[in-house]
């Protein structure tokens, strides 16, 4: 929760507060406790037990009895479900992701961004051996990836600077390793038609990213695509992967009427 929006006078601190609970949980935890919850939202432990019994009793998070730490529960994936089944985008960009994503043996992913990070919305994968590539639902970071400097490259000049100032005071680890990087992704994007990451975020990984020509139902979409290292270099990948998730942004737009 932001400075501006604890001025903001029609804002629910309470239901922002809960938000932010639900959001303290991630992939390959168990569970949480009161203590945990309390120490990541910087929430007082009275409230976050307020918090979490009215989650708990609403379906959002499960109770472990015997250990009286929490669980994300059913009630979470009801709010996903209408969100991700109303993309129009998915269906129609589904089909092309999943050819580029065989050509390439790799993975090709559709993102939008979500505070600090990038969500993916859809993804195709080539093989199992893509099993580490985020799945559906997934934040990725921002700065470090080609999706994010994608994204960046694209906004505003108001929002980027807003951006990296939220990354900055949240995550200033990822903000002084990766800022620059994400900053000269400007003018890849507006020489190359794409941003690239060198496997800045995964080691094994080279990524390229495009964000889409125009929004779809008020969103920025953006495609990425990731190959192996081991496939060959990150200049050849350059050549030989980078311009086809540029022609596969170009037909997914077309087949949108973005262009």
């Amino acid at each position: 929760m932001s400075g501006s929006d604890s001025k903001d006078r029609q804002f629910a601190t309470t239901l922002a507060s809960g938000i932010d609970l639900l959001l303290c949980f991630h992939a390959g935890e168990l569970s949480l406790a009161n203590k945990d919850l309390a120490e990541r939202t910087g929430l007082s432990r009275p409230t976050v037990a307020r918090l979490t019994h009215t989650l708990t009793v609403l379906g959002y998070l499960r109770r472990d009895a015997a250990t009286a730490r929490y669980r994300l529960g059913a009630a979470v994936l009801g709010l996903s479900h209408p969100l991700l089944a109303s993309m129009r985008i998915r269906p129609v960009a589904r089909p092309m992701m999943e050819t580029l994503a065989r050509e390439i043996e790799g993975a090709v992913s559709l993102g939008l961004r979500h505070r600090i990070h990038m969500v993916y919305v859809e993804t195709a994968r080539d093989s199992e051996d893509f099993v580490v590539t985020p799945d559906i639902g997934a934040p990725i970071p921002m700065l470090a990836t080609a999706m994010g400097r994608a994204w960046l490259a694209r906004a505003t000049a108001e929002d980027r600077r807003s951006l990296l100032n939220q990354i900055r005071l949240a995550a200033p680890a990822e903000f002084e390793r990766y800022a620059a990087a994400a900053n000269l992704a400007r003018e890849e994007l507006a020489r190359d038609g794409f941003c690239s990451a060198r496997a800045d975020w995964q080691p094994n990984r080279h990524g390229f990213a495009v964000p889409l020509q125009g929004w779809v139902d008020g969103t920025q979409f953006v495609l990425n695509c990731a190959v192996a290292s081991n496939r060959g270099g990150f200049a050849q990948m350059r050549r030989e992967v980078a311009p086809r998730l540029v022609t596969l942004a170009h037909s997914i737009e077309f087949a949108l009427g973005l262009r």
